[in-house]
């Protein structure tokens, strides 16, 4: 059994050692990708991966926080990073409201908040009353209405000096690490080299402390549209489709159960 990363291991790591973080939804997947990754997100992406939506707005907190249970009993060993969904730390009290439920009703080890400076103050309050925090900036799913698409970062030097801006924010503010997502490669490497906590990429090019990829993503069974950065593992659609249609055929020709499964 691998031994679990604490906040302090996780900082260690910086310009050390690269962190792997995987998204996972229940106990199941949880459990097989808990040996391989050094933290587990369970992200509010799971409303698209789960629940079909087209963005990860409508989550909602009692949702985060039943899948949060299922991965915290399938990985104990592992980091578990918890999304707060959109709405729920619109102000300092909000956020502390919703972050104690989750650390309360879960055993996660930290929450995940979108946003940069703008979000700096909610960070600082939440980590000053016992939550910690990881960050997440450049690319925002929960904003993905309000900016009329998901909309690469850093494209101008504006842009690239506002990343900057809010990755020292947010460190300043108490975060023990970040996610930076979907911002342009030699952006993202100067946003990592500004700060002395880990930065965690997706869409954000090989310069930085670490990556996160959607499991349903990485192994190939969301199939509705594949984001330029993700690289496909495993073609699991496929197999699952063929292994559920071999089981049918057997079915339907009388093939199964065999003597071996009857008892």
């Amino acid at each position: 059994m691998r031994k679990k990363l604490t906040i302090t291991s996780i900082k260690k790591s910086k310009n050390s050692k690269p962190l792997v973080m995987i998204t996972a939804y229940d106990a199941l997947f949880a459990r097989l990708v808990s040996q391989s990754a050094d933290m587990i997100l369970v992200g509010d992406s799971l409303n698209m991966s789960f629940a079909g939506e087209s963005d990860t707005l409508s989550a909602t907190l009692d949702q985060m926080i039943y899948h949060t249970k299922a991965v915290c009993t399938g990985a104990p060993e592992s980091f578990i990073v918890a999304d707060m969904p959109f709405g729920t730390y619109v102000n300092k009290k909000e956020a502390l409201k919703n972050s104690i439920k989750m650390f309360q009703e879960t055993s996660c080890d930290c929450v995940k908040i979108e946003g940069g400076a703008d979000k700096a103050n909610i960070v600082k309050y939440l980590c000053k009353n016992g939550i910690a925090v990881c960050g997440h900036i450049g690319l925002l799913p929960q904003s993905v209405r309000g900016e009329g698409g998901y909309k690469v970062k850093g494209r101008t030097e504006e842009e690239a000096k506002q990343l900057i801006a809010d990755a020292k924010a947010i460190e300043s503010a108490g975060a023990f690490c970040m996610v930076i997502e979907g911002v342009k490669a030699e952006v993202a490497k100067e946003v990592a080299s500004s700060v002395s906590i880990p930065v965690i990429g997706i869409g954000a090019g090989i310069d930085v402390d670490g990556q996160v990829l959607v499991f349903s993503d990485m192994l190939g069974l969301f199939e509705e549209f594949t984001p330029k950065f993700v690289k496909k593992y495993l073609d699991g659609a496929s197999l699952v489709r063929d292994a559920v249609s071999t089981y049918a055929g057997e079915v339907q020709k009388k093939e199964f159960p065999s003597e071996e499964h009857t008892y």
